[in-house]
């Protein structure tokens, strides 16, 4: 059945399908938000990872990542459900395994939401701080993005690809034009090429600044998950995933290597270090303006606003799809009879990141340094086994069918599941960096992986309980 007949098939209960390339491009880059990247991340990357490294990690990372592509973007076709990950590694690897990548898809989107949110409360109040006067603890104002997130999550996700359109034009604009202005002013002593070396790669915690770099990309994936409302998914989601991955290396490794520029070589990691969250502004400051230093904040609130919100949709997406298919409550597979939305889905989403962005606040955390660094860096951890365990899908899945040729179905593939594995071990070897204690990072480690054993024990339990869902599932 080709898209425009599932189109004209479509139950008055079925998703809207209103959604083209540019739409999807617009959310999945949303949520890889570029300012919030160069404004958050790379600040991080310099200070904790490898230092003025931090341009090959995001080209590294890209080249990975199109290589995961090639393979990703063969099976889609193949794939006719909604799902992302879950959907592709059931398919390759079986229900069992699917299901355990299912929950810890969920946890670990669940996770960076949760990171993301903290540093979205932190960015506005510093803006109500510096246009108010008036200091407004950080959880208040992340709840407040909260509800908004949950209004748009309830209604039809055209609206929300609109708000996120928007959104994203005006980041890309002001990192474009601190970006031109240090190269045209040549820098803080001279433009050069060593962040691009692999001895500024191999400096610092490598590990750390490829971990992170996974994490400035994290939403790529997000094409597959609105398959069900995009106008022709078997064309639409390959092109916006590869222009996502492309688009989001290309903007990353040369804002990376602009801001290093910016800061001057010998004075990158230690500025990175001393204040993270006031470096992009200050540096917007020094090569425009000071009014472009107040745009910045402004746009830094709604870069990571519009992050929360494509991945508010993402997970909302998982839920609806797994309701949809008996795997969860059937009430999760609900549409909106006016909006055509998973509203059910965004509910339950919206109450889960509010219970655990409240527990952060009470337990007293650091929303920058502790909440978005340590909550950030285990969902990047979960995401690196979820496309390690996506391209071992792909593999094993096309050595049965035989649909794709060598180098789509096998190859590229292959040689995505091992640099990922690499990255894997990397990350795992420098995770108590980051955290900055053996025993956190366990904590840490541990719910990476009993989100997996979960899914396994709930597949389990779902075959001896309800074997007909079961069997449905395959």
């Amino acid at each position: 059945m080709s898209p425009h007949d599932e189109k004209a098939q479509a139950a008055p209960t079925d998703l809207d399908r209103t959604l083209g390339v540019p739409h999807i491009v617009f959310m999945v880059v949303a949520m890889a938000a570029p300012l919030t990247v160069f404004a958050g991340l790379i600040p991080l990357m310099l200070g904790s990872g490898n230092g003025i490294g931090t341009p090959v990690d995001f080209a590294i990372v890209g080249v990975v990542l199109v290589l995961f592509t090639v393979g990703y973007s063969a099976m889609t076709p193949e794939v006719r459900q909604a799902g992302a990950f879950y959907s592709y590694i059931q398919r390759g690897l079986g229900t069992g395994i699917g299901l355990g990548a299912a929950m810890l898809a969920l946890v670990t989107y669940c996770l960076l939401i949760v990171a993301v949110g903290a540093y979205l409360g932190a960015a506005a109040r510093t803006v109500v701080e510096t246009f108010a006067g008036v200091t407004v603890p950080w959880w208040i104002l992340a709840a407040a993005g909260l509800g908004v997130i949950c209004y748009l999550g309830y209604r039809n996700v055209e609206v929300s690809a609109r708000v996120l359109g928007a959104l994203l034009i005006a980041e890309v604009g002001i990192v474009a034009l601190v970006d031109l202005a240090i190269v045209l002013r040549g820098g803080d002593h001279g433009l050069s090429t060593h962040p691009l070396s692999w001895d500024a790669f191999t400096s610092g915690a490598t590990g750390t600044g490829i971990m992170f770099a996974v994490f400035g990309f994290v939403g790529f994936e997000a094409t597959a998950v609105f398959r069900s409302e995009a106008k022709d998914p078997d064309r639409t989601i390959p092109r916006a995933t590869y222009i996502a991955v492309v688009l989001i290396a290309v903007i990353y490794a040369f804002s990376s290597w602009a801001m290093i520029n910016g800061l001057g070589l010998a004075h990158a990691t230690e500025a990175a270090a001393n204040d993270p969250q006031g470096l992009a502004p200050e540096l917007a400051t020094r090569y425009l303006s000071r009014a472009a230093h107040d745009v910045m904040q402004v746009l830094l609130v709604t870069s990571f606003f519009a992050c929360v919100l494509t991945a508010h949709n993402v997970v909302a997406r998982y839920l609806f799809a797994l309701g949809r298919q008996g795997a969860l409550a059937v009430s999760l597979g609900s549409v909106h009879p006016a909006h055509r939305s998973p509203y059910a889905a965004s509910l339950l989403t919206s109450g889960v990141v509010a219970a655990l962005l409240a527990a952060t606040a009470i337990a007293g955390l650091e929303p920058v340094v502790q909440i978005y660094a340590w909550f950030g860096g285990a969902g990047t951890l979960g995401l690196i086994v979820l496309l390690a365990l996506t391209s071992a899908a792909i593999v094993v899945h096309f050595r049965r069918v035989r649909t794709a040729t060598a180098w789509t179905g096998t190859v590229a593939p292959a040689l995505a599941l091992g640099a990922l594995t690499t990255i894997l071990v990397l990350v795992i070897g420098n995770f108590e960096l980051l955290i900055g204690s053996r025993t956190g990072a366990n904590v840490f480690l541990a719910v990476v992986a009993a989100a997996f054993a979960g899914g396994l024990a709930w597949a389990a339990l779902l075959h001896r309980r309800r074997p007909e869902v079961y069997a449905a599932l395959a």
